[in-house]
């Protein structure tokens, strides 16, 4: 159920903010829109949007420097033709939700929107328990089962499974894992994260070549896919 939840679009393609906006009233969103950085910002001091939707090619500011601004106001889920894997995880590590690449599919971004709006209702902090399937992930118990039964994970798959459930749905970037679950100086050891995330698959997924739960984003970070 989204209510009345105001999104704020930002874009200086006005055929872009006129695609989105008729796509998110459909779904029952109130929409309003940005063409620049300024109006963006005004918006989201008068509107207080719950979510934005950030270009980062705008005119009169980069739109990486609107994210850290914005970030803890409302949830940022960046749509963007930068698709390099630099800008996505700038924008990830400055603070944003998510991240689509343009061109787009109006229902991915639909589900994107509506990920990142359950995430923001339910808060990080209230995170403590998540199901996925006959998956049980229970933060406040440090302990993980599956169909019933706990599953002993080793310290660091335990870590960085638990970093994931604390933001379901939304990408952490490598460096991020990194750093919170081997400490700095390990952000370039990705294939720390490879074997731990082979190891988290044998044992939850129930077919590990194709995870359900736990999902790679190339050369970006992971991300705890939480249904419902």
């Amino acid at each position: 159920m989204t209510g009345s939840a105001t999104i704020l679009v930002v874009d200086d393609e006005p055929a872009i903010r006129r695609l989105l906006h008729a796509s998110l009233a459909r779904s029952g969103y109130r929409v309003i829109e940005a063409g620049n950085a300024r109006e963006a910002l005004n918006a989201v001091q008068i509107d207080k949007p719950a979510l934005v939707l950030l270009d980062l090619g705008l005119p009169d500011r980069d739109g990486l420097e609107l994210i850290p601004l914005i970030a803890g106001q409302a949830a940022i889920i960046v749509v963007s033709a930068r698709d390099a894997t630099g800008q996505k995880v700038a924008a990830l590590d400055l603070g944003a939700d998510d991240y689509v690449s343009k061109p787009f599919d109006s229902d991915e971004v639909l589900a994107r929107v509506r990920t990142a709006m359950r995430h923001r209702l339910a808060g990080e902090a209230e995170s403590h328990f998540l199901r996925h399937g006959d998956i049980e992930i229970d933060l406040a118990a440090r302990m993980v089962r599956k169909g019933g039964q706990e599953v002993h994970l080793t310290p660091k798959e335990y870590g960085f499974l638990a970093e994931l459930a604390k933001s379901p749905g939304r990408v952490i970037t490598h460096s991020h894992l990194l750093r919170a679950v081997w400490g700095p100086g390990h952000e370039s050891d990705v294939e720390y994260l490879r074997v731990a995330a082979r190891g988290i698959r044998r044992k939850l997924e129930d077919d590990p070549a194709r995870p359900a739960l736990l999902r790679n984003e190339p050369a970006v970070g992971y991300r705890l896919v939480m249904p419902g």
